[in-house]
């Protein structure tokens, strides 16, 4: 069966169509990117599904995105979406919004058990009995014109994806359903809180090895790394590979050929910004004392592994009962999260990221565990 297509290219047409699927209960939501030497992903097409129809719009010729910014931000329409955290950060940067409310298809699939992260041809080809042709996922997005080959796909993944909607949405209970949106404003939530470079250091791998005055060093080195890639639109790897920051903030080199040493040290970075870096680890490193950052706490010992396969039967069990697939209930950064809050001895505190439904239902159960096995050691 053809695919009805059509093509929005121009600002007019966008507002009169966003007007018209205000009055939907769904839109089905996709976009096709590129991210090869960009920090910031370049939108290609962005396509709309309403359940018969395909809407292709095309970014490159789309200036004012306020229509489709007050569609994404109306809580009467649910925006559909499959595994979008991408698609998300496209249509952020486009139209300085975010989808309310969310309904990600990868999500529903796990609610139902049919499966975890699930890739979008194989939930199609499960719930619709569809298959579909071999992605264009490779292909330049931003080239004009798209092949027809393209073209189709992209109307093909609006089209299913609203057809996916109507038969996920009947079989989720209305508890079921609520959880699904509830974790769908979480990843909005998530994008909305644009991280503080001046924090990713903690991230950094063996960071917790590193004396208060090293991880001065290492909260700047990682900070200008992220602003940097921000403002040239490069990823973070072309500005300083990974695997160089922890070896600069422990022996914080002072000159070219000392930095020329370290790890990983791209040539072209001494080039470009040598000069810059050896600055920064001095100034950082003469700090005072008050303005080091507290020290990182340890890794998890792994006498604690048995404790944590103990935390996440509960969840495995919770979600057995429920018919949940059992990675959608307690995440493991969640568990460790919780762990590191009293271990070895106690009391511990539920983690903030141990939210909404999982908190209710399973939150107290965690801590009677661990106070459990506190009593018995």
């Amino acid at each position: 069966m053809a695919i009805e297509i059509h093509w929005i290219r121009d600002d007019q047409t966008l507002a009169q169509h966003c007007l018209s699927w205000r009055e939907l209960p769904f839109v089905a939501l996709d976009t096709e990117f590129m991210r090869v030497d960009t920090f910031y992903p370049k939108a290609g097409l962005i396509q709309i599904g309403d359940g018969k129809r395909a809407f292709l719009i095309d970014p490159l010729l789309i200036r004012d995105w306020q229509p489709l910014a007050e569609l994404l931000e109306d809580n009467g329409v649910v925006k559909v979406l499959h595994a979008c955290s991408e698609d998300l950060e496209v249509l952020l940067r486009l139209t300085g919004k975010l989808p309310q409310p969310l309904f990600d298809t990868q999500l529903a699939a796990g609610y139902l058990n049919i499966g975890f992260s699930m890739g979008y041809s194989r939930l199609v080809q499960d719930v619709l009995g569809l298959e579909l042709p071999k992605g264009e996922t490779r292909s330049d997005w931003l080239q004009r014109p798209l092949s027809e080959t393209q073209v189709s796909y992209a109307a093909e993944d609006a089209v299913h994806l609203a057809e996916l909607f109507s038969a996920l949405r009947p079989r989720l209970s209305d508890d079921k359903y609520a959880w699904v949106l509830e974790d769908g404003a979480e990843l909005v939530a998530a994008l909305r809180r644009e991280v503080e470079p001046e924090t990713l250091y903690r991230d950094v791998k063996l960071a917790w090895k590193l004396g208060r005055q090293q991880l001065a060093v290492l909260r700047e080195l990682c900070a200008w790394r992220e602003r940097e890639a921000r403002s040239r639109d490069v990823p973070r790897n072309r500005i300083l590979k990974e695997h160089s920051l922890w070896p600069m903030a422990k022996s914080q080199p002072d000159s070219p050929s000392a930095l020329a040493k370290i790890d990983e040290m791209h040539p072209r970075t001494i080039r470009q910004d040598g000069e810059a870096l050896i600055q920064l680890i001095k100034r950082a490193a003469s700090l005072p004392q008050e303005q080091w950052p507290a020290p990182l706490p340890e890794p998890l010992p792994i006498e604690a592994a048995g404790i944590l396969k103990r935390l996440r039967a509960i969840g495995q069990a919770e979600g057995e009962r429920l018919g949940i697939a059992p990675e959608l209930m307690l995440r493991k950064k969640a568990l460790e999260a919780l762990l590191k809050s009293g271990y070895p001895d106690g009391p511990y505190q539920l983690p903030d990221s141990l939210r909404g439904w999982r908190r209710e239902r399973m939150g107290q159960a965690l801590l009677d565990d661990l106070a459990g096995a506190g009593d018995s050691r």
